[in-house]
């Protein structure tokens, strides 16, 4: 047991290899090391994509003000 609510028991052994049970609430998400690797890895390329995103509309928005203020092309 983890905790109250997290229960690991083992389900099989077969040579080198070894399953594991998990039982969890599913508010509490449960992945193999390299699935949540990959999960931590995506996050951060939409977070960074996200970033630049966020900068490039604020540069538009700004030159967007200049132009309204008389800054920019008539």
């Amino acid at each position: 047991m983890i905790g109250h609510d997290i229960e690991i028991s083992l389900i099989d052994i077969q040579g080198d290899q070894v399953r594991l049970g998990i039982k969890a609430p599913k508010s509490i998400a449960v992945h193999r090391k390299e699935i949540y690797e990959e999960i931590i890895r995506e996050n951060r390329l939409a977070t960074m994509n996200s970033l630049a995103g966020i900068a490039k509309l604020k540069k538009h928005t700004e030159n967007g003000a200049e132009d309204k203020e008389g800054g920019g092309k008539n």
